[in-house]
C-alpha cells in the first residue's frame, strides 16, 4: 500500500513539473519576444534653436481720435435756408456750412440802427448846447445813455443775426449732412459732424507697472485690421497724469500723422511701444515647452547609436529650461538650451525620455514675432 502511494507521488511530481517546467519555457520565450519588438518611432517636427535679434515691446489696445472733432450745432432756434456744403466735403475754418432764414432778424437790427443814428443825432446835438451852457449837463449825460443803450441793442441784435450763419469752426472733413432746406433746427440740433485728421491721437491704457519704461516722444507703431499690412508710426505726445484708482491702469495719447485720412476717429487700433535697447535672445516657439508645475521642460532630439541595418536612430530626452520674455508665437529661452540644438515643437505628449522619433517637418507650429489673424 505504502508503495503505491509513493509511486502515485513520484508521479504527480513527474506531471506538476513537466507543466512548471513548460510555463518557464513559455515565460522565457516571451520575454525573448518582448526584448526583441521595438516600438515604432513617434513622429514628431523640430527646429533648431537660434539666436535672434528681439526689441522690446510693449504692446496695448488703442482707440482713434481726432485732432479736433465736434458735431456741429446751432445756438439759436430758426429754420433752414440754404446749405453750402456737401457730405465728405472738406472745409476751411469759418467756412459758412448752413444759413438760417434771419430776415425778421435783418428787419429788427435795421430798427435798431435807425434808433441808435437818432440819439447819436440827439446826443451830438445836445453836446453842441452844452457848449454854450444852454443845457444841463444831466441832459448830455441822458442823451449820452439813450445812446450807448441803443448801441448795445444794435451789437446784440447783429450777433443774434451772426449766429444764424453757421460757420466751420476750425478745417477739417464734413461727415454726412443731418439736415435739410426748410427744417426747423432748435439750439443744440445736430447740423454734421466735422473731424480733423491730419492728424490723430490713439488713446490707450497701461498698467501702472510700466509707467517707467514711457517717455514723452517715444516712437510707436499702430496698426488695425483695416489695413492688415500697414504700420502708422507715431510718438507719445501725452501722459496722464492721474492712475485711474479702480484699474490701476493710466492713459497715453499718440500723435500720428495721418495725411491720407485713413485712420478715423473711433477706430480699433492694435498699440506697439519701443521700450528698451535691442537685446539678443534664444528664442523657440511657444508650442515647443511644456509648461509644469515643477518646471518647464522641453524636448531635445540627438542621434544615438545605430540601430538595425545600421540606420541612425534619433531619440528625444526631456530638459528643464528657464523661460523669458513672450513676443508672439515665440518665447525667449534664457538657460537649458544652447543655439544649434534639436527641439521638438509639437508630438510632446507622446514622448517620454529616450523615446526613438522620426521626424517630419512638412507642418509646422507658428513661430512668428507678431502674427496676423488671417480670415478664412
Amino acid at each position: 500500500m505504502i508503495k503505491r502511494m509513493l509511486i502515485m507521488l513520484a508521479c504527480a511530481g513527474l506531471v506538476f513539473g513537466g507543466i512548471f517546467a513548460y510555463k518557464a519555457h513559455i515565460a522565457r520565450q516571451h520575454e525573448k519576444a518582448m526584448a526583441a519588438y521595438q516600438a515604432p518611432p513617434v513622429v514628431v517636427s523640430t527646429t533648431t534653436a537660434q539666436i535672434r535679434t528681439w526689441q522690446p515691446q510693449l504692446t496695448a489696445v488703442g482707440t482713434v481720435r481726432a485732432r479736433h472733432g465736434v458735431n456741429v450745432t446751432t445756438q439759436i432756434a430758426g429754420m433752414v435756408e440754404h446749405i453750402y456744403f456737401k457730405s465728405g466735403d472738406d472745409v476751411r475754418q469759418g467756412q459758412v456750412l448752413v444759413q438760417l432764414n434771419a430776415d425778421e432778424d435783418k428787419a429788427l437790427l435795421e430798427s435798431l440802427k435807425a434808433d441808435a443814428e437818432l440819439a447819436r443825432t440827439i446826443f451830438e446835438r445836445d453836446k453842441r448846447q452844452f457848449a454854450v451852457k444852454a443845457i444841463s449837463r444831466a441832459s448830455l449825460d441822458a442823451a449820452d445813455a439813450d445812446l450807448k443803450s441803443k448801441q448795445a441793442q444794435v451789437d446784440r441784435q447783429a450777433a443774434v443775426l451772426d449766429k444764424k450763419t453757421i460757420r466751420a469752426p476750425f478745417s477739417g472733413r464734413i461727415g454726412i449732412n443731418a439736415v435739410d432746406p426748410g427744417q426747423y433746427l432748435n439750439p443744440g440740433d445736430e447740423i454734421v459732424t466735422l473731424q480733423a485728421v491730419d492728424t490723430v491721437y490713439v488713446d490707450f491704457l497701461v498698467p501702472q507697472q510700466d509707467l517707467a519704461r514711457l517717455v514723452i516722444g517715444q516712437h510707436v507703431s499702430v496698426a488695425t485690421d483695416t489695413y492688415p499690412h500697414r504700420q502708422f508710426e507715431g510718438r507719445i505726445s501725452a501722459i496722464n497724469p492721474k492712475v485711474d484708482p479702480q484699474t490701476r491702469n493710466i492713459k497715453i495719447e499718440a500723435t500720428v500723422p495721418n495725411p491720407k485720412h485713413e485712420l478715423l476717429p473711433g477706430m480699433f487700433t492694435t498699440v506697439d511701444v519701443e521700450t528698451g535697447q535691442v537685446e539678443h535672445y534664444l528664442t523657440l516657439p511657444q508650442t515647443a515647452v511644456t509648461y509644469n508645475p515643477y518646471g518647464e521642460t522641453v524636448y531635445l532630439v540627438s542621434q544615438a547609436a545605430k540601430g538595425e541595418k545600421g540606420k541612425p536612430q534619433l531619440t528625444a530626452h526631456e530638459t528643464f529650461v528657464t523661460t523669458g520674455s513672450t513676443r508672439g508665437d515665440q518665447v525667449a529661452i534664457l538657460s537649458g538650451v544652447k543655439a544649434g540644438d534639436i527641439v521638438v515643437t509639437s508630438g510632446q505628449l507622446k514622448l517620454k525620455n529616450g523615446s526613438r522619433v522620426a521626424v517630419n517637418n512638412q507642418i509646422q507650429p507658428s513661430d512668428q514675432e507678431a502674427p496676423k489673424p488671417v480670415d478664412h
